[in-house]
């Protein structure tokens, strides 16, 4: 059975990979960054940094953060799933190590969750709930 939540995911990953950006760390790097967007290099009024290395143009800008926010929106949305849910919290858990440091705190951080949310939702509870039992109990008989 697929992991919709990883669907998503990987939805959305695949959405930003081809976003048209670059990363440099370097002078070379810029350079080429700024080629790859059919800029020449000194035309830095062109482009934003959205910080950590990255550059996108400015005429982009508009889209970037229309495809952030239809991300959020979708995986608000998905949040109401149980299903969904499940999935996120057994992908996260396995990602973070779980069953191996026994704290979700990784996991709800990644997430963007805090223990108070998680608390005050029953589905969200429930299914994190699950997810861990069910995460033992296969490291129980596979680990």
């Amino acid at each position: 059975m697929k992991n919709i939540y990883k669907v998503m995911k990987d939805q959305h990953q695949n959405e930003v990979n081809n976003f048209p950006m670059f990363f440099a760390f370097n002078n070379k790097q810029f350079e080429e960054g700024m080629q790859s967007l059919n800029l020449d290099p000194s035309e830095t009024d062109k482009i934003y940094s959205a910080g950590a290395g990255g550059y996108y143009k400015k005429t982009d800008a508009e889209k970037l953060h229309a495809m952030v926010n239809r991300h959020r929106e979708e995986m608000v949305k998905a949040m109401l799933d149980e299903q969904f849910v499940y999935d996120m919290f057994d992908y996260e858990l396995g990602n973070h190590e779980y069953t191996y440091t026994g704290s979700i705190t990784d996991t709800l951080d990644a997430l963007g969750l805090t223990f108070e949310e998680v608390n005050n939702n029953n589905l969200l509870s429930s299914c994190l709930e699950r997810a861990c039992k069910d995460q033992r109990e296969w490291y129980s008989k596979h680990g």
